[in-house]
């Protein structure tokens, strides 16, 4: 079957949408379209339900990417029927879950401008995330919780955007993390650019504005290795 198409890139915003059942599977759906983020990049799968037109709700307890590029598969209950290939449903978010991703994911883009170090690795929930980085010198947490906090408060725009695989190979800087590679070969890569501030090619989702994340707390500040930090953030707010 041809490739989903993945709704959340032109739209991280969209919570639902109508889709066709393409295949199914014990345990597993595919959908010819969807606004579910499949796990990638340190960010969760989205979870949430699949309504079918006569109201059976199909709970989505993981989204994942499958073998194919852009292929997405939705994991419900293995013990129950999935819907039939060819039906119609209603895809609809764990809402309050995915935005939690989208200002985390783009607060840890400004940790990687305030700490300006190659990233070896990172991770983030609905609660917290961290970023790796490869970095002798000693950080301060109060300093880096402040520059991230005056950072998101000016409410700086977020956007998307693409480049081709050659533009990329040409700017060999604008990768930051040294583990994870962004996936080249289909032509094009997307960046995300946080006004300037930060540019970097990345396919999860994120809030408009900078604004939006909210008060951040640094938790800690670890020391992971030699040249290894680990920082680690919260969100002011409670969940």
């Amino acid at each position: 079957m041809p490739p989903t198409e993945l709704l959340f890139r032109a739209d991280p915003y969209a919570r639902t949408c109508e889709a066709t059942v393409g295949a199914a599977e014990s345990g597993t759906v595919r959908l010819d379209r969807t606004v579910f983020y499949p796990t990638g990049g340190g960010q969760p799968g989205d979870t949430g339900v699949l309504r079918a037109g006569d109201g059976t709700e199909f709970q989505v307890l993981d989204t994942r990417k499958g073998e194919g590029g852009d292929d997405v598969l939705h994991l419900i209950d293995p013990d129950r029927p999935a819907p039939a290939p060819g039906s119609r449903v209603v895809a609809a978010l764990d809402w309050e879950r995915r935005y939690r991703h989208m200002r985390m994911h783009t607060c840890l883009h400004l940790l990687s401008a305030v700490v300006d170090a190659p990233v070896t690795g990172g991770q983030l929930t609905a609660e917290k995330g961290r970023l790796d980085f490869d970095v002798d010198a000693k950080l301060e947490k109060a300093a880096v919780q402040d520059q991230l906090n005056a950072l998101i408060v000016r409410d700086f725009p977020v956007a998307a955007r693409w480049i081709s695989d050659e533009a990329l190979a040409e700017q060999p800087e604008l990768v930051r993390t040294m583990r994870v590679k962004p996936p080249s070969g289909q032509g094009r890569v997307r960046l995300i650019d946080v006004a300037g501030i930060d540019l970097q090619p990345c396919g999860g989702t994120h809030v408009a504005r900078t604004g939006e994340i909210g008060p951040i707390v640094v938790r800690k500040i670890e020391s992971k290795g030699r040249q290894n930090r680990r920082v680690t953030l919260a969100f002011g707010d409670p969940a």
